[in-house]
């Protein structure tokens, strides 16, 4: 008798050179009201629209198409478009919404020549739809002088793991709370290492695809990075559908909430370590510090882009400064950006700006600091 994973591990390239694209978007960072859009002149009021989705709080969606053969270059593949009428973002007398496909990664799940495809959307005027933050972050990266500078980020991404029936951590008493959280950072056993099946799988998973995961800490969080300019996003992207396709199978709720149980314990967050060309040569310490007083002197501006519900762990405790307030240091985890001492002693290399919320959109903040340190003029 055959077995359903028997046929879900089919090989294609065995009996056919055709493979599978999965189209991925991410519909985050719209609006809980009030959405308008905009397609052929006429709006399209949107009064009522749950964002978050599955308790993930980043709400991705994708589908899949047959290809002729293999694909490893995005610009020949084709455009594809979904029903935006079924996810809010269009009315039913015109639903179209056009997928661009960006970027190209192995399957994990389906393996072979078999694709994942990272999207941004767009109206059929060709217009970006205004959950489509790529296509202004793109713009941003094309800069001559950005592209001069080479911006590098890691970005370590932290995130929760629920019950699934209860919505509570994994490893947590029902409707309980555990001790204190010191034997849990990078924790070994049975009493203080919960899914690590989920995360060694993730990390497994995400080096197949050819993401540049560069490694997890056993806290749940993973890092990204070190990538360039636009690419940051599209690999934090994709590493998090990931991660949602694993505890879906693994039958867990993934949270990305920044702070899903209230109590005396960290947050989750997504730290943004960051350097250009000139932060990583000979004299980049005054550089870093350059970048670090513009970041200053806007941080109402990038706190407001730095993800939802992010004042329930910018705390000023639990290794977070104040989110009304903006200091930095070296080796300070309370500080809104951090300099390792690695960097003060060599005079040039990189800064993490610890402020990112763990549901934070990677084409936001990567671009907007980029923006600030770089092509803004105070």
């Amino acid at each position: 008798m055959s077995l359903l994973t028997d046929h879900v591990n089919l090989s294609l390239s065995d009996c056919t050179d055709k493979t599978i694209a999965e189209y991925i978007w991410s519909m985050f960072g719209m609006a809980t009201s009030d959405l308008v859009f905009v397609t052929n002149g006429s709006f399209f009021s949107l009064l009522t629209w749950l964002n978050r989705v599955g308790g993930s709080g980043i709400d991705l969606r994708s589908k899949a198409r047959t290809l002729s053969g293999p694909v490893s270059d995005p610009s020949k593949l084709p455009k594809w478009n979904y029903d935006g009428s079924s996810t809010g973002q269009a009315s039913g007398e015109d639903s179209e919404v056009i997928l661009y496909p960006q970027a190209i990664f192995k399957d994990p799940f389906r393996r072979g020549n078999n694709i994942l495809v990272m999207c941004d959307a767009y109206t059929p005027a060709g217009d970006p739809i205004p959950t489509n933050k790529r296509c202004a972050a793109a713009k941003i990266f094309s800069h001559p002088d950005v592209v001069a500078e080479e911006p590098w980020y890691g970005i370590e991404q932290e995130y929760t793991l629920l019950q699934k029936d209860v919505k509570w951590p994994i490893g947590w008493p029902v409707g309980g709370f555990p001790g204190p959280q010191g034997p849990y950072y990078c924790g070994v056993g049975v009493d203080k290492a919960f899914g690590r099946d989920i995360v060694d799988s993730h990390y497994k998973a995400c080096l197949y695809a050819g993401i540049s995961i560069s490694g997890i800490n056993g806290e749940w969080e993973f890092q990204v990075g070190p990538t360039v300019g636009i690419s940051a996003g599209d690999e934090l992207w994709v590493a998090r559908y990931v991660l949602e396709r694993i505890t879906e199978i693994a039958g867990v709720v993934l949270s990305f909430d920044p702070k899903p149980i209230q109590g005396d314990w960290n947050g989750a967050g997504a730290h943004t370590n960051y350097s250009t060309k000139s932060m990583r040569c000979d004299g980049g310490y005054e550089v870093i510090k350059k970048a670090i007083e513009k970041l200053g002197a806007r941080h109402t501006q990038h706190i407001a882009a730095y993800g939802e519900g992010n004042e329930r762990r910018l705390t000023g405790r639990h290794e977070t400064a104040d989110i009304n307030t903006f200091i930095w240091g070296v080796a300070n985890r309370g500080a809104s950006i951090r300099v390792g001492r690695d960097t003060e002693k060599a005079g040039k290399g990189y800064f993490e700006d610890r402020r990112p919320a763990s549901n934070m959109d990677p084409y936001v903040v990567t671009s907007m600091i980029a923006e600030t340190t770089i092509l803004w003029k105070p």
